[in-house]
């Protein structure tokens, strides 16, 4: 019998409670192992290229390097982690800057522990993690910019409607490349091309643009 497997997550944030918290309920899932915790930006982007983590939870708001830089530098780093903010503010700023510094999701801290532990198994499959109230206010904050209001008016072609609508279910181009048997460097070819013409910069603004332009 094959073993599950499990990935490995490291926790960035200055709060010990919540990194006990976080630790706890980790825990009580058999995908997932916490394998280590740091308390500041910097130690975290150690942490990272220490461990090479699947999965990265990382606060906000922390004393020294925030999150936001510590997102980029993480990102530049190429650290090659899924990167999911986990944090008390649901500042339509904060979310907007966070997803377009390159996070794979954004979930709020008081979030039911199920829901967060469930948000966590479907980020380490690949898939976009957005706290529920947020979503609407992201998209409300693309329909203030100048864009497409319709896939149609944005002159997708076929190829990229489908790209773009599994990207709506939060597929990773690793998973969307699967779905469509392409290799993954040819979606990300065809991102590119979706993000240009949408006039978007990230594939969950992507994702929530998709999302709202179909009500």
């Amino acid at each position: 019998m094959t073993e599950p497997d499990v990935d490995s997550v490291i926790v960035i944030d200055d709060h010990p409670l919540f990194r006990k918290g976080v630790a706890d309920l980790i825990a009580m899932e058999p995908s997932l192992r916490l394998v280590g915790e740091a308390t500041n930006g910097e130690a975290g982007i150690r942490l990272a290229q220490a461990t090479d983590p699947d999965l990265i939870l990382l606060d906000l708001n922390m004393k020294g390097m925030d999150g936001l830089e510590t997102l980029r530098q993480l990102r530049a780093a190429d650290v090659d982690a899924r990167i999911v903010m986990l944090t008390v503010s649901d500042s339509e700023e904060d979310v907007v800057a966070a997803l377009r510094a390159g996070a794979d999701g954004y979930l709020l801290k008081d979030m039911e522990p199920e829901d967060i532990l469930d948000s966590l198994r479907r980020a380490t499959a690949g898939r976009m993690v957005i706290s529920r109230q947020l979503t609407e206010l992201l998209a409300r904050a693309l329909r203030d910019e100048q864009r497409p209001q319709r896939p149609e008016e944005a002159g997708l072609t076929g190829r990229e409607e489908e790209i773009l609508r599994l990207i709506a279910k939060g597929y990773s181009n690793k998973l969307v490349a699967r779905e469509l048997d392409l290799a993954v460097g040819t979606v990300k070819v065809h991102v590119k091309h979706i993000l240009k013409k949408l006039r978007l910069r990230t594939r969950v603004e992507a994702a929530v643009w998709a999302v709202s332009s179909q009500r």
